[in-house]
């Protein structure tokens, strides 16, 4: 569907002026969105997840873990697919206000994609570089978004999301260096077209969402707060017209799910291009081995 289409469906959680506000910038910040007894939920496990990782040594297909990480001082850096891992996870992906908040933007026949539970540990925790979402997981059209959560308060000190507003109308840049490798961030040359001096942070209190669009330029600085973490609960969806054309990046039993509305009859086809990532059939951990160069996947340019 396009915006306008979109626009002329009823809401279900977000304002009229909110929508227009997303198709304009192509982000959305909505503050203490998610209600207690759901929050509440959602850091109980979050916190069971982090001591798991006391247990757990070396980086695998579940974890991905920071310089530093250990029993004693657990420092991981996503819990890859939490979906997979726990039904309160899937029940918020699947069927809350964040599911609403998705066919609000994107139309009402909503397709799950995947998710990712990123913790930004205090004291340092890990950047993320500018990049685009799309070129990870192309799709037949540009219809796909990721909603993020935040579990505790933010602060701008704790590295909150960073959106270049309008970016998601530009080019769709290349995630590839200049000798062909994959690293998951904008190179220099690219970069020096985005105004980054128009990039807005996101921080808010606990129980906030951001979302951006697929073509959004967005990155996020390390956490330098001394003692808080800024766990962030990533979920991304596509509109179900919008079918991916490359393997998926995080294979999982739900991806794909229709989470609100109906499978579609015709795939949209947007004319834009879009550089193909490398052939993910082989494995992915996660966007930060990928930017700090320590992912075998780089190599299947």
């Amino acid at each position: 569907m396009s915006p306008e289409e979109i626009l002329a469906t009823p809401p279900r959680v977000l304002t009229q002026a909110q929508r227009v506000a997303y198709f304009e910038t192509g982000y959305l910040m909505v503050e203490r969105l998610l209600p207690d007894d759901l929050l509440e939920r959602l850091r109980a496990v979050t916190a069971a997840f982090v001591e798991e990782s006391r247990t757990v040594a070396e980086p695998d297909r579940k974890w991905d873990l920071e310089d530093g990480h250990s029993a004693a001082s657990p420092r991981p850096r996503r819990l890859t697919g939490p979906v997979e891992h726990h039904p309160v996870y899937w029940q918020f992906a699947s069927d809350s206000v964040i599911t609403d908040l998705a066919a609000d933007l994107l139309g009402p026949d909503v397709v799950f994609h995947h998710s990712k539970l990123n913790f930004k540990r205090s004291g340092g925790g890990s950047e993320v570089k500018w990049h685009q979402d799309l070129p990870f997981y192309p799709h037949t059209n540009d219809n796909v978004l990721a909603i993020g959560a935040y579990l505790e308060d933010v602060d701008e000190s704790m590295g909150p999301m960073a959106v270049v507003p309008g970016s998601h109308d530009g080019a769709l840049f290349s995630l590839y260096d200049e000798n062909d490798r994959w690293t998951g961030a904008i190179g220099p040359d690219d970069l020096a077209q985005v105004p980054l001096e128009k990039a807005v942070c996101l921080p808010g209190p606990a129980g906030s969402v951001t979302a951006h669009h697929g073509r959004m330029v967005h990155g996020s600085r390390p956490n330098a707060h001394p003692t808080r973490p800024r766990p962030l609960l990533i979920n991304a969806y596509s509109a179900a017209d919008a079918r991916p054309i490359t393997p998926h990046p995080v294979p999982g039993s739900r991806n794909g799910t229709i989470v609100r509305g109906a499978p579609a009859r015709w795939a949209r086809f947007d004319s834009r291009p879009c550089r193909l990532p490398p052939d993910w059939s082989g494995g992915y951990t996660s966007i930060f081995a990928l930017q700090q160069g320590a992912d075998a996947a780089v190599e299947q340019a």
